[in-house]
């Protein structure tokens, strides 16, 4: 241990632990993390522990992943005691539970039990000394045995198939097998019921369609820039500028890996421009199978989520089709041969839409990802208490609900160009951050104050912020200082709520207030817009407009504030 280490602990384990604590327990069991990525699976059967106080549960770091961001603050919001690696291979525990094989587990003093951090096993990863081959992570001999003998007490595995391509790759650890379904599955089915919920939390409108980009985290995937090319950063102004806002909603779960491995920070520079267009990056460990129930589409590759959202029924467009990580016998290297691939350089919103309109739920993801759905707690628990040899308790294994995640709506800054029909009282609107090729209609600008740059706003026909009604800092809602000091600009608006903003324009006395009536569920700015759009034919101030956007259409009042 060097210097740098933290100390050993002394309660609850340690020399003289039983002089220091409160309650002695019968078991312990060690959590032990990898990195995040494997931890997630290890916050997934934390619940089957709860309430048990024979348990006394502790968590370590193999410190053995070259991911390690991430670890200090997990353990921090965990609140276990948390042992020094060093420490907790010397230390006696009833049950060691890991969701990876990372560090010398075999060194461990007590029952160990293995679960996938993914759907089964299925990458092939190189292992130095290993020649002309990579063997399937979690199912060889390399990761399974030590002398000869296999070391893991329990290899959970969640469906016969990963069960037979063990027998064929290193039999002697058939017999550790237990299989026990898929946790992260299961909550993502109990949770099921809730979509709408988690669609509302990411602002997503009716009528909008929510598309999730997904990536995996090593170079050839769809945020990787080690594949045939290089398409993410080509592709995001595309997706901001050719799948209309009020249509689509645009939100990124990126792997773990990715996320800590080159820092969230560095994630947010990179992805700025999409940021301020709208897109809403998912936290990758606590809400990223919300946004997978939420969404109508994903974009992905051939990374784990990917397959969940196909086994959750939800159209899968491949932007990464790479299958020299996958193990060729593993059921999601058949659904990256077989599912839908996009081509970055054709018509965004045509791929989706039709893969939307064509899409057909494959059988293999659901039947694929587990045997036992629904089962896993039970099944589960029930293993982890005979490792120790200890009765289960009497109550019914249960898994944590998924939760539900803040309200993140997307937060437009940069330009939209807004296109609009008008025919009366009736306004067909789209916007997007670009100028698409062939779209039609009577064009012009709306900015959001927060812009990057302030020229776009010398340029704006609708200038557009939001906030509280009665925010002291703006001077209040409907204020005429926007158009005074930009001359250009014809109307601006102050969306004081999800369904209403305040406006003031340019060569008309006072205030008026745009609400939706209800059933109506569209961007009060783009009632604005649709607003700015009438007026440009002149006339007096309208009682109503009727918003068409999104397939649906939004009776808009216009009442003098």
């Amino acid at each position: 241990m060097t210097s740098a280490d933290p100390p050993a602990l002394r309660v609850p384990v340690g020399d003289d632990a039983e002089r220091w604590a409160s309650r002695a327990a019968h078991r312990r069991v060690l959590l032990v993390v990898h990195n995040v990525t494997s931890a997630g699976r290890l916050l997934d059967v934390l619940p089957l522990f709860h309430d048990d106080f024979r348990v006394q549960l502790l968590v370590t770091s193999t410190e053995s992943s070259a991911f390690q961001g991430g670890i200090r603050e997990l353990f921090a919001d965990l609140g276990l005691p948390v042992l020094p690696w060093e420490q907790a291979l010397a230390t006696p525990v009833d049950l060691a539970v890991s969701a990876s094989f990372g560090g010398r587990l075999s060194d461990l003093h007590g029952k160990l039990t293995v679960l996938s951090h993914g759907v089964g096993y299925t990458k092939k990863l190189h292992v130095s000394g290993v020649r002309n081959r990579e063997p399937t992570f979690g199912l060889s001999p390399e990761w399974l045995l030590v002398d000869g003998q296999p070391f893991v007490d329990g290899l959970v595995l969640s469906h016969p198939e990963q069960l037979e391509r063990l027998r064929r790759a290193c039999p002697e650890a058939a017999a550790a097998s237990v299989l026990a379904g898929d946790p992260c599955f299961d909550r993502m089915l109990a949770a099921a019921p809730h979509r709408e919920r988690f669609r509302r939390a990411l602002g997503v409108r009716r009528g909008q369609r929510l598309v999730v980009l997904n990536s995996t985290w090593n170079p050839e995937g769809f945020f990787g820039n080690g594949g045939d090319q290089d398409v993410l950063p080509g592709l995001l102004p595309r997706l901001a500028a050719e799948l209309p806002a009020d249509d689509y909603r645009l939100a990124a779960v990126l792997h773990p890996n990715i996320w800590y491995g080159h820092g969230p920070g560095q994630i947010r520079v990179w992805l700025d421009r999409a940021l301020r267009s709208g897109l809403t990056l998912i936290d990758p460990v606590h809400a990223w199978r919300q946004a997978l129930l939420a969404a109508d589409a994903v974009v992905g590759d051939f990374g784990a989520v990917s397959y969940y959202a196909a086994a959750l029924g939800t159209p899968v467009l491949l932007a990464s089709a790479a299958q020299d990580r996958l193990d060729p016998e593993a059921p999601l290297a058949a659904f990256v041969r077989d599912a839908p691939r996009l081509d970055p350089h054709g018509p965004l919103r045509d791929q989706v839409e039709r893969l939307l309109a064509r899409h057909r739920p494959a059988a293999g993801p659901a039947e694929f990802t587990s045997s036992a759905p629904g089962a896993s707690a039970a099944l589960l628990r029930r293993h982890f208490y005979a490792q120790m040899d200890l009765p289960e308790p009497p109550a019914p294994a249960l898994l944590e609900p998924l939760p539900l995640p803040r309200y993140d709506p997307p937060r437009r800054t940069a330009p939209l160009n807004v296109r609009t029909r008008v025919s009366g009282s009736d306004v067909r609107i789209e916007r997007t951050t670009g100028h698409p090729y062939d779209a039609v209609g009577d064009a012009h600008l709306s900015v959001h104050e927060d812009t990057r740059d302030p020229g776009d706003l010398t340029r704006a026909d609708v200038i557009v912020r939001e906030g509280l009604p009665d925010d002291p800092r703006l001077g209040g809602a409907g204020t005429a200082e926007v158009l005074r000091r930009y001359p250009n600009c014809a109307l601006t608006a102050y969306v004081t709520g999800p369904d209403r903003c305040v406006v003031r324009v340019r060569g008309w006395d006072g205030v008026l207030c745009l609400s939706a009536d209800a059933g109506a569920d569209a961007d009060p700015a783009a009632y604005a817009s649709s607003l700015y759009a009438w007026q440009a034919g002149g006339g007096v101030v309208p009682e109503a407009l009727r918003v068409h956007v999104a397939g649906r259409v939004h009776e808009v009042r216009v009442v003098p504030a």
